[in-house]
């Protein structure tokens, strides 16, 4: 762990206590992964500039005035407010820097070089420590394009596979790249401090947007890959599986995944057509979609004798994956049903705020929620405080 540890924060403790985080990642991928961390007990100070993380701003919509989207990806951290282009400030950065068991920025590479918080600058001072850095377009040729999820669901290829067949591409209705680099990003941190508490060594991590984009696209990137095909949008149908789409029923449409022979029979037996399955047409998923515009038909007329829901329950207690397609709200009360308790209050009184329960659970060292996505440069007294304390004193 870092070899002065900042000041102790209440609370239990989660598997990255004592792990200190310098965040001077902005917008989404970067303190999506940094809030990831401090769920699990990392203490992560999050380095904004005078006017604040981006996010800050972007709304609507709010809750009691702060953008709920800086809300979303910023609790259990706390702020400090520096203007790198300041000495004094720009001093207790790099101390921060050096002090961090792992750094954290999305500036356009080569962007910190000047301020002396790159990683080789920052490894100098502090040999052990993981820096990880989030780029659009990686530190090679790409280095000066900047990276926005919009752009890198265009350039990747996803969004000519979102939408109808004879429509136009559509992003998707989230910043699906952004999050997953932050994943990403997670997962690279923690394998690299694995290698640090074996060998001692810290290492520089790297992740790219495009690039979490193309492995991302799995099995469509494998089409082009291995089998040098270019897929193209199909709406909500599946290449490979049929049925795996949306169906109409008596009143709203209803997503039914048969991907297997197995799910297929037991889907065929709920909707009374139980020969279905023995006909050679349909008898593998391969027949089914090879002869997929044959079979819709015969399910079609079938769903839309009942409604979605009562189908859903249905089918789901015959082992047959399906479900309504639901606004957030739905989703969220469906998480309810099943015992998931998706919602956790973080911070108390006014500063009480709901956020979503962080996606893992521990049997051993379950998340932490303990502090409320912080206000601008609301630790900054304290930290500058530290910062400037001589590590000899604030040593374990």
């Amino acid at each position: 762990m870092s070899e002065s540890t900042a000041p102790a924060r209440p609370g239990p403790l989660g598997p990255l206590s004592g792990l200190l985080v310098a965040d001077f990642s902005r917008i989404l991928a970067g303190p999506y992964a940094t809030m990831l961390l401090a769920d699990l007990g990392a203490d992560v100070v999050k380095v904004e500039g005078p006017r604040g993380d981006d996010t800050r701003s972007w709304t609507p919509p709010v809750r009691d005035e702060v953008s709920t989207y800086y809300l979303g990806i910023n609790r259990g951290k706390r702020s400090i407010a520096l203007d790198l282009r300041d000495e004094a400030d720009l001093r207790a950065a790099r101390e921060l820097a050096r002090r961090a068991d792992v750094v954290i920025e999305n500036f356009r590479p080569g962007g910190l070089v000047k301020y002396g918080l790159d990683y080789t600058s920052v490894r100098t001072g502090n040999p052990a420590v993981v820096y990880a850095s989030i780029s659009g377009f990686g530190s090679g040729a790409g280095r000066d394009v900047p990276g926005y999820d919009l752009m890198v669901q265009a350039v990747s290829g996803l969004m000519s596979l979102t939408g109808e067949p004879d429509g136009p591409p559509y992003r998707a209705g989230i910043s699906v790249f952004d999050v997953m680099a932050g994943n990403h990003a997670a997962i690279g941190i923690l394998a690299a401090l694995r290698h640090r508490d074996a060998t001692s060594e810290g290492q520089h991590v790297e992740v790219n947007l495009l690039s979490s984009a193309l492995t991302g696209l799995v099995n469509h990137s494998s089409a082009y890959v291995a089998g040098g095909e270019v897929p193209y949008r199909m709406g909500n149908a599946h290449p490979s599986v049929f049925p795996y789409e949306p169906f109409p029923t008596a009143d709203n449409d209803l997503i039914v995944t048969a991907a297997n022979d197995g799910q297929f029979r037991r889907l065929c037996e709920v909707l009374g057509i139980p020969g279905v399955p023995d006909d050679q047409r349909f008898a593998r998923n391969d027949d089914r979609t090879a002869n997929r515009e044959e079979l819709r038909p015969l399910l079609v007329e079938q769903l839309v004798k009942r409604g979605a829901n009562e189908w859903f329950e249905l089918l789901v207690e015959a082992g047959v994956p399906s479900g309504p397609i639901n606004t957030i709200d739905g989703g969220f009360a469906m998480a309810e049903r099943f015992g998931l308790d998706p919602v956790v209050t973080v911070g108390e009184g006014d500063r009480a705020v709901p956020t979503t329960r962080h996606p893992v659970t521990f049997s051993a060292t379950p998340a932490v929620y303990r502090l409320p996505p912080p206000e601008l440069d609301e630790h900054g007294a304290e930290l500058r405080a530290w910062l400037a304390q001589d590590p000899e004193d604030t040593r374990d």
